[in-house]
């Protein structure tokens, strides 16, 4: 749940737009489809690491264990950046998603910023895990209910419902304007490619998140659990960001007036989603409000977990002997607060938005967090590949695994191979002679992570003169003996609880059902 929380958030309600509106409806479906696909091959990745042995240092333990220490060091880093910059970047989406009532000059979005901030920093900090667990999975299944709504509204107007419908749109758009737009100044298939390879930077910040089942294994009470979580990823992916994404293209030219939203336009009263202007053009008069509302509701689910992840990944490195020790401090409530003060303390970067325009922070939050995600899932997929070798090496059979990635390690390799490539040219139409000056505030932060990344690598490995980890001593059994007797410990009191209260037949039909879904 903490997953989906994480996941279905600005990237796919906010950020969908500009996609769109850039490089057209056949684009937008394709470079979902295609990066999601690159995104189930990591979530297995994770999986088949996660369900042998959760770990509390998280995706940097695995690297650490089984690759390379310095690898471990640089992917914990690296991933804590993006959260330190993920959850500003969601405040500034509530400050876009405000803006559809109240413009800038009438009310400044720094209000907006500190209501959120204070309330996400109270439920981390005094609520506890138990708290944070209990109200992250209601707002989850309240963001998988409205998802699903928006599916199916958007599904009746691509049918013809409306009171402005004149005839089913079906796929009208896909034909005029286009299904592929070109990315201006280039024209014809070399303009249309460019259209659908700059979707990638959209596509990419959508999906960030859903690999942080990885990090919260080390507090399920059950390996099977996560192992479900990570199976269920192909449906979600499928239903909640591929079908999204068809339908709206479907039912909002990308060179409608109501997309000038997505662009640079200077209007400070817009749409901050594609679906509130799909039901703009669409003519229902309230819906646009509701879905403005379940957008905040959204995004104060993905600030609100992205604060905890954040923490978590920063007391994570100091537990990995990778930060300094005081960050391993927890309260009795088991909150690591150190760690808490210093992620609430980067989220004030949101108040960027006081004196600038709040779309503009929003594209260089994106560019920042996307690269460094992308880093993430590089060093994620090496380290899967890495345990498959030492596992063969140490003659560890796919029967003894929880659960095992699919595609094995060919999809490691595969999926590592676009990873790296989407990272290197994610950012390529600023190199493209449009007679503007050279945008070097994109370049920055489209591309800063990488060198950060290089140097975290290799410093480490210079300062520590740390060892990779040979195939055959890599450690799969430290902690596993702990993992099995809480696992135990679980199922009893599980058993236990079935055998008290028997299930009936409402909680037999949502099981088989509906329990997919969440």
């Amino acid at each position: 749940m903490i997953a989906i929380g994480g996941a279905i958030g600005t990237g796919l309600i906010i950020g969908t737009g500009r996609a769109l509106a850039n490089s057209g409806p056949g684009s937008l479906f394709i470079g979902y489809l295609f990066m999601g696909a690159i995104v189930w091959v990591v979530m297995c990745a994770v999986g088949e690491m996660a369900a042998w042995l959760p770990m509390s240092a998280g995706f940097a333990g695995y690297a650490t264990r089984y690759c390379h220490p310095s690898l471990g060091f640089a992917l914990g880093w690296s991933y804590l950046f993006k959260y330190l910059i993920i959850t500003p970047n969601q405040l500034t989406a509530a400050a876009l998603a405000f803006q559809f009532w109240v413009d800038r000059d009438t009310v400044n979005p720094g209000v907006f910023i500190a209501i959120f901030l204070i309330a996400i920093f109270c439920i981390n900090f005094f609520g506890g895990i138990k708290f944070f667990g209990e109200f992250e999975f209601w707002l989850s299944s309240f963001k998988v209910v409205v998802i699903l709504g928006i599916i199916l509204f958007s599904l009746c107007i691509a049918c013809g419902a409306g009171p402005h419908a004149d005839g089913a749109p079906g796929f009208r758009s896909w034909s005029d304007p286009g299904a592929f737009k070109e990315l201006a100044p280039l024209t014809g298939d070399v303009g249309r490619f460019a259209g659908f390879w700059a979707v990638m930077v959209n596509a990419t910040f959508a999906y960030l998140g859903t690999e942080l089942v990885g990090v919260t294994a080390a507090e399920a009470q059950s390996r099977a659990a996560v192992s479900k979580a990570i199976k269920l990823t192909f449906y979600r992916i499928l239903i909640f960001y591929c079908l999204s994404v068809l339908l709206v293209g479907m039912i909002v030219p990308w060179d409608s007036p109501q997309m000038a939203f997505a662009l640079d336009s200077p209007s400070t009263n817009a749409n901050a989603s594609p679906f509130v202007a799909a039901a703009n053009i669409a003519g229902v008069q309230v819906l646009p409000h509701i879905l403005n509302v379940c957008i905040l509701f959204f995004v104060f689910s993905a600030a609100n977990s992205d604060l905890y992840i954040g923490s978590r990944t920063l007391y994570a490195l100091a537990s990995d002997r990778s930060a300094p020790a005081i960050f391993k401090l927890t309260n009795a409530r088991g909150v690591p607060y150190p760690a808490m003060f210093v992620c609430t303390a980067f989220a004030l970067l949101a108040f960027l938005n006081v004196t600038d325009d709040s779309r503009t922070v929003f594209l260089y939050f994106v560019n920042l967090v996307t690269i460094f995600g992308l880093l993430t899932w590089v060093s994620i997929l090496v380290s899967h590949i890495f345990f498959i070798r030492a596992r063969r090496a140490q003659g560890i059979e796919d029967s003894q695994l929880t659960f095992k990635a699919p595609l094995g390690i060919w999809g490691s390799y595969v999926a590592l191979f676009f990873c790296i490539l989407v990272s290197l040219t994610k950012n390529f139409d600023i190199f493209i002679d449009d007679g503007e000056p050279f945008d070097y505030r994109t370049f920055i932060t489209g591309y800063l992570g990488i060198p950060v990344y290089i140097i975290f690598l290799f410093g480490h490995m210079y300062l520590t003169k740390s060892k990779g980890v040979k195939p055959a001593e890599a450690d799969f059994y430290l902690g596993r003996d702990i993992v099995e007797a809480q696992e135990a410990e679980y199922y009893a009191a599980e058993e236990a609880k079935k055998a008290s209260a028997p299930t009936g037949h409402w909680d037999a039909f949502y099981r088989r059902y509906i329990a997919w879904l969440f």
